[in-house]
């Protein structure tokens, strides 16, 4: 039984849809990121700090390079919260993958799904602090570094 099987009866069916959304992105291999965008409404808008993009074809083309130029990306999906009223759910989660340059990057960040009347996401706007990324680059890196330390209140003595 999957976690979406055991979830009550009572819940309703878009939830269940979201949860399985969820459960698929978290779960997302290059083999299964088709099956994720059959999920997607046709004019699903994706949004993260890097990427601001409309419909399912972008959204594949955006996974797959991920699994292309990252080693070993995976998402933990830590919580799932729904909301009946606007047809979405807030998903935290945790991203880990090996990053050309970077190395290991570890990232914890929220996504807001919504699902549209069909039961498909019709909206997936994450939220993450891309501070980890800029920070660990050579050149950039260091000279973010040194202004967060600047702008850092001294420690308690």
């Amino acid at each position: 039984m999957t976690n979406t099987e055991a979830i009550s009866t009572e819940t309703g069916a878009a939830e269940l849809q979201a949860r399985h959304y969820a459960e698929t992105f978290a779960g997302l291999t290059p083999d299964r990121v088709d099956y994720l965008c059959t999920l997607l409404a046709d004019e699903v808008h994706f949004r993260d700090p890097f990427n601001d993009l409309y419909g399912p074809a972008s959204v594949k083309a955006l996974l797959n390079d991920m699994f292309e130029r990252t080693g070993k990306p995976g998402f933990e999906l830590l919580e799932v919260c729904w909301h009946e009223a606007n047809r979405c759910a807030w998903l935290r989660w945790q991203f880990a993958a090996q990053v050309p340059v970077i190395g290991e990057l570890k990232v914890e960040g929220s996504s807001r799904i919504r699902l549209d009347e069909t039961g498909r996401v019709a909206e997936h706007l994450d939220y993450w602090d891309s501070a980890p990324v800029y920070l660990q680059l050579p050149l950039i890196g260091s000279l973010l570094r040194r202004i967060k330390r600047k702008m850092a209140l001294p420690p308690a003595q």
